[in-house]
């Protein structure tokens, strides 16, 4: 059996896609790399198709129609053999080091037969434009190198969102939660991070830097100026997650409170986005979005827009509309996201 099925989701890939394929080869034959090639017009096949050729018993290239990051994750999940499952983003890439560490760990609760639903690990924002990093660590969210549930959690910070960088999910987990990504669609990652956690139980953290997250394309998703171009998409998964949360039967008040918080982070961006653009277009979109919020879950709205940025976020005034694109920025600037 496979430890751990590593999906690399890869569109037009062929400049980069070696160095994410070969920080995981390194995990021999306790990996199995699915390499979904989501139907590239460069060599990004023909590549996927030379490490299969090389690595039989380790990479599987997988060609499919367009679809989407969302749409080659789903592919993944659905071909996946190993007991945990992680995405690694072809222009992205795994520490080594810290690979061996997590594999190590597997192998121990395979050994000990200890059930574990997900593991999370520390990730790393690359910027090699500026020479900057900058690593997301939960050491003061979660109890360390320890098995721990919702309840034993501690604060998270704002910048402490579990994100697809950080999980590694048991895959029985992501097909019980029955998870399917929007096809066509970016930011699919932040449903991916949100709708399976109610059938977390069991989790454990080890304080590696696994995850190393490329920053600084000019197409890149995160982008400012493209985040901006497809901001009704930000918005559909904003929505998703708000009518999953609000179906959800979420069993731990931690695990709510996280959520929440999750969602108010997913406002903030909307609505920040779209008060910087200032159109009186995208105004109404932000007006729109807070409106959908109140009308699906009254409760879930209060709750944010009492939180320390909700009201703000809603101002109508030129005034107001100011302080939310000055926030914005100064946060940008501070953690260097895009």
């Amino acid at each position: 059996m496979k430890l751990l099925t590593v999906t690399i989701p890869s569109y037009n890939s062929q400049e980069y896609m070696r160095h994410a394929i070969e920080s995981v080869l390194v995990g021999g034959e306790d990996i199995e790399i699915l390499i979904v090639d989501d139907g590239s017009s460069d060599n990004t096949l023909s590549i996927a198709q030379e490490y299969e050729q090389k690595f039989p018993t380790i990479v599987r290239a997988i060609h499919k129609e367009n679809g989407g990051h969302g749409s080659a994750v789903n592919t993944g999940i659905q071909n996946a053999t190993g007991l945990f499952f992680k995405v690694l983003d072809s222009d992205d890439w795994f520490d080594e080091a810290s690979l061996k560490k997590i594999l190590h760990f597997i192998h121990y609760i395979v050994n000990e037969s200890i059930p574990l639903d997900m593991i999370i690990s520390n990730y790393v924002y690359e910027k090699p434009s500026l020479n900057k990093q900058k690593t997301v660590n939960y050491r003061s969210a979660f109890p360390v190198n320890k098995f721990f549930g919702w309840d034993d959690v501690k604060h998270f910070k704002i910048t402490q969102n579990l994100l697809m960088h950080s999980i590694m999910y048991k895959t029985s987990i992501l097909k019980e939660s029955k998870l399917e990504l929007p096809e066509h669609t970016f930011y699919v990652d932040n449903i991916f991070a949100f709708c399976p956690l109610p059938y977390v139980k069991k989790m454990y953290y080890l304080n590696v830097d696994l995850y190393r997250y490329y920053i600084g394309r000019e197409d890149q998703s995160v982008n400012e100026k493209v985040m901006t171009g497809r901001i009704d998409q930000q918005i559909k998964i904003t929505k998703i997650m708000i009518n999953a949360y609000d179906s959800m039967e979420i069993p731990s008040k931690k695990l709510k409170s996280y959520m929440l918080q999750y969602l108010s982070i997913m406002m903030i961006v909307s609505s920040a986005l779209l008060v910087n653009e200032g159109s009186a277009t995208n105004i109404a979109k932000r007006d729109a979005l807070w409106d959908y919020l109140k009308t699906t879950n009254p409760a879930a709205y209060k709750t944010i827009s009492l939180q320390k940025l909700g009201l703000p976020l809603q101002f109508k005034t030129k005034f107001g509309k100011s302080i939310v694109v000055k926030g914005y920025h100064l946060f940008n600037r501070i953690y260097g996201f895009n």
